[in-house]
């Protein structure tokens, strides 16, 4: 859901962007936006997308059946796109137009997608995980009978 919405209520074109984007990258993963992909911490799709993407594993992303259906090239594009569809900010996203635009003019530049809604990156996620075990256990866990 976007944040803009989830959060006051409020629905623009953006929002139809936000669903464009989430829907794209459930198509090319096979993958739902609807659990978390890590046990660490809560990564949604998006935030896996954007972890690969950062990693420079964006392929790993997509579902292996689409190997031999769809130029590597393509399906970079349409993750990338879709990342920017889902950025956190409305402002950043792109109109319907210049996604289509994006998606069919291959010698087009397209800018770095920045944090998609609700994404938690890993370090931060660490680091609390790691400052809850400095802290010890909170309470003795064994118990008497």
């Amino acid at each position: 859901m976007q944040p803009e919405y989830m959060i006051g209520g409020r629905v623009s074109t953006k929002t139809d962007v936000f669903s464009f984007g989430v829907l794209m990258l459930e198509i090319v993963s096979s993958k739902m936006n609807h659990q978390s992909y890590d046990v660490e911490h809560p990564l949604n799709l998006p935030g896996l997308a954007l972890e690969l993407w950062n990693e420079g594993r964006g392929l790993e992303f997509m579902d292996p059946i689409l190997n031999d259906s769809c130029s590597h090239t393509e399906v970079m594009t349409c993750i990338h796109v879709g990342l920017l569809c889902v950025q956190d900010h409305a402002r950043d996203r792109p109109t319907m137009s210049e996604v289509i635009s994006m998606l069919t003019n291959e010698n087009l530049h397209l800018p770095e997608p920045k944090q998609p809604a609700f994404f938690i990156e890993r370090h931060e996620a660490q680091k609390k995980l790691d400052d809850d075990l400095e802290m010890g256990p909170l309470m003795d866990n064994h118990f008497q009978f």
